[in-house]
């Protein structure tokens, strides 16, 4: 299987869920997965897709990537939700919603640009950084805070964009990113996540 470099010492995949080593997330928790809740078209957003409910192992697989650094379900997690993203027809682009600037320096990396990565490459897109936050996390806000999270695209879109997120509680942020690339000359905006 593919391995990770720590140091000078080379080690497995594990499930960020269970820790057991091999395949990442592991089938035993794979099985565990429940179906994410259904989405509500809105004017912003005209479809959303998420790979599983948002509690049990898959909160616990979103929130070991983003706060514990465990990456090693990040592929199978992106193609998988690549896989479904193909299933709403063609799509022009593939973006993804940013998280804050200091939670990017303090994991150093963002989660929802590496999953984007691996959906732009299973439908053929390239994954384009588009949009910028203005406002901070939406982690830890009631529903009226994070409705104050916007962002500005930095270039201009057309057709249909994918916009990627870890996770969909409240939509907010993805509503917020869909206004920002209709705007920019998006027609069709759909979001997608690992989890809602």
């Amino acid at each position: 299987g593919v391995v990770r470099m720590v140091g000078a010492v080379l080690l497995p995949p594990r499930c960020p869920a269970c820790g057991v080593p091999g395949p990442a997330p592991c089938s035993r928790c794979i099985a565990q997965l429940r179906p994410a809740p259904l989405w509500e078209p809105t004017a912003e957003l005209a479809e959303a897709v998420a790979l599983f409910a948002h509690d049990g192992v898959g909160r616990e697989l979103v929130l070991r990537l983003k706060f514990a650094n465990h990456r090693d379900a990040v592929g199978r997690l992106g193609r998988a939700l690549g896989a479904v993203c193909a299933t709403v027809g063609p799509v022009d682009a593939v973006t993804w919603v940013p998280t804050t600037a200091s939670r990017r320096a303090d994991r150093g990396f963002d989660q929802a640009q590496l999953v984007a990565r691996h959906v732009a490459h299973v439908l053929g897109r390239r994954c384009m950084a588009t949009l910028e936050r203005r406002g901070g996390a939406q982690s830890g806000r009631d529903r009226a805070g994070r409705a104050e999270v916007r962002f500005e695209c930095r270039r201009g879109v057309r057709g249909t964009v994918v916009v990627v997120d870890d996770v969909r509680t409240s939509g907010a942020s993805l509503a917020a990113a869909a206004s920002a690339l209709r705007a920019a000359g998006a027609t069709r905006v759909v979001g997608a996540t690992l989890s809602a």
